[in-house]
């Protein structure tokens, strides 16, 4: 029986995934595997590598988004899997922000961001 939970996001761009899991420290690998429970693993395109036997894995969709794949229960027992999945999203929401602000012309706007916890 899998461990692995499979979770939508709102994530479309891999680049920037890939920019913001950076960003927090984490090391990123690109088709790997997805470590779980009992050794078990999943591939997926994109892998957060964490401390300790789990990852974090996004598998791209038809529609051009990403899922979640993890061992949720795994990850639990040795991170805040709340903490850390909100970190990401939320890097991952000022990198793509920036990133469609440049693509709009507006590199040298005064932008600033307020991010509220």
């Amino acid at each position: 029986m899998s461990h692995f939970s499979t979770l939508r996001t709102k994530i479309t761009d891999s680049a920037i995934l890939k920019t913001s899991l950076s960003d927090i420290g984490l090391t990123v690998k690109t088709d790997a595997d997805v470590r779980g429970y009992n050794g078990q693993s999943v591939r997926a395109d994109i892998v957060a590598v964490l401390s300790g036997d789990y990852d974090l894995g996004w598998s791209a969709n038809a529609d051009g988004s990403f899922d979640l794949i993890a061992d949720l229960w795994g990850i639990a027992k040795k991170h805040n899997q709340t903490e850390l999945i909100n970190s990401i999203n939320q890097k991952y929401a000022v990198n793509k922000t920036l990133a469609d602000v440049k693509l709009r012309g507006l590199q040298n706007a005064n932008v600033q961001l307020v991010l509220q916890k």
